[in-house]
């Protein structure tokens, strides 16, 4: 029963998450990039709690997938991020 609440839960957040998103403007995007990044710094964080309590395989393989995508998200935010910002930034004159 416990199983059939976490997936619910977890499906009805990414409803939600998806029509968040989806509602942003274009202009917002850079700014919320570096706000997820700070979630999924608290994801990763999560992630490592739950490798150091897990007491089963289970909770090894919970904590371990955590982790790796909350690494994957923080890594891959920060370079979205860092390509967005590139954008605009002025490119030096060069000289004739």
């Amino acid at each position: 029963m416990e199983l059939v609440s976490a997936v619910t839960v977890f499906v009805l957040a990414v409803f939600v998450g998806l029509e968040v998103i989806a509602k942003v403007p274009q202009t917002l995007h850079t700014p919320l990039m570096s706000a997820t990044n700070a979630i999924h710094g608290v994801i990763l964080v999560g992630g490592i709690i739950v490798l150091g309590t897990a007491n089963d395989p289970m909770g090894y393989v919970i904590g371990f997938l955590a982790t790796v995508f909350g690494v994957m998200n923080v890594v891959g935010g920060f370079v979205v991020t860092d390509r967005m910002l590139e954008m605009f930034r002025r490119k030096p004159k060069v000289k004739p």
